[in-house]
């Protein structure tokens, strides 16, 4: 499975001739490419190509004196093969503002309708327009709401362009993009506990606290997020309930407590304690919720706190154990 899109690096001279040879004509000949002007203007004593292939895959070049960038959603030309690849924030601005210039207008020409969300757009676009996750990532916001039962797609996805304009995952793009995965068909529940992880962040935002995904602990795997103001750093770890519909579990008290027992038995175990655990049930319909709303069950794991999150905004949950963070900011709190 490709990852999400990433620069290839290629320290040495290209002429018009060897893109032509070396990449152009390579392309022609595997999956019919065409070369087309590009739609933006580079700058900088820059040369640039785009290329248009026949199964809907593009490809941009950035050149100039001893150094060129390849970014494709396609395969890449063999005398590329052995080249760095870097991120987003790794290369040349004028590269990387073009790049993403140009394959916005892509996006948004095949997806008219995320041109209203400008900061989702950019924010996931290394996924949007991945080769094999393009047309899966985009279907999960146009098609299932992001993982918001009883939602339409307009209101979910300005809950998330509202999170993400504040820009306080920008430095993370990359990895937290990456959550939403590259895989060629909707794997709904793996991508609603990717965006569990920007529920949870957005609500560590509005009750004031910075947010650090993936943070590395002395077991050898990660926790979800580090939670830090001037007197609290706490590492916060969190799971998504399947609805109750989607799983063997009797019910959702029953999923609720599954579902955090796995998570409580696996990292959790591992790390030693410390971590608050958050239970995200915005998969559960209202009655569903309801039901573990009025039961409150325990989730064999302290502190911890379950809640559900609505796209107008709306948060309630209660908590179980002592937590050490201040959050009646951003959930109702029903405990």
């Amino acid at each position: 499975m490709a990852r999400p899109l990433r620069f290839r690096y290629s320290p040495t001279d290209w002429t018009e001739q060897r893109v032509r040879r070396k990449i152009l004509q390579p392309l022609r000949s595997n999956i019919g490419a065409r070369s087309t002007a590009p739609e933006f203007d580079i700058g900088g004593g820059w040369e640039t190509h785009r290329f248009e292939m026949q199964n809907g895959d593009t490809a941009l070049f950035a050149r100039t004196d001893g150094e060129a960038y390849w970014m494709g959603n396609t395969e890449t030309p063999s005398a590329l093969w052995k080249t760095d690849k870097f991120g987003w924030r790794e290369i040349p601005y004028r590269v990387s503002r073009w790049t993403q210039r140009e394959l916005l207008a892509t996006l948004h020409e095949e997806e008219p309708w995320l041109a209203d969300y400008p900061y989702i757009s950019w924010y996931f676009l290394p996924v949007f327009m991945s080769k094999d996750g393009r047309e899966s990532t985009r279907a999960f916001f146009r098609e299932h709401a992001a993982g918001f039962p009883d939602a339409g797609r307009r209101e979910t996805t300005r809950y998330f362009e509202s999170f993400l304009k504040t820009g306080v995952l920008d430095e993370y793009r990359h990895v937290m993009a990456g959550k939403l995965g590259t895989s060629d068909h909707v794997d709904r529940v793996r991508m609603s506990a990717a965006m569990g992880e920007f529920i949870a962040a957005k609500i560590l935002t509005d009750a004031d606290y910075d947010v650090v995904p993936e943070i590395e602990v002395t077991t050898g795997h990660s926790l979800d997020f580090r939670a830090r103001d001037a007197e609290t750093n706490v590492l916060v770890e969190v799971t998504r309930p399947q609805p109750p519909k989607n799983r063997a579990a009797a019910g959702p008290v029953a999923a609720v407590r599954d579902t955090a027992e796995t998570k409580v038995n696996g990292q959790l175990a591992e790390h030693g304690g410390g971590a608050v655990l958050f239970v995200d049930c915005s998969s559960f319909r209202d009655d569903a919720w309801n039901a573990v709303r009025g039961e409150r069950p325990d989730v064999r794991h302290r502190p911890a706190v379950v809640y559900r999150a609505r796209p107008d905004g709306h948060v309630e949950g209660y908590r179980k154990g002592s937590v050490p963070l201040e959050l009646e900011d951003a959930i109702d709190v029903v405990d």
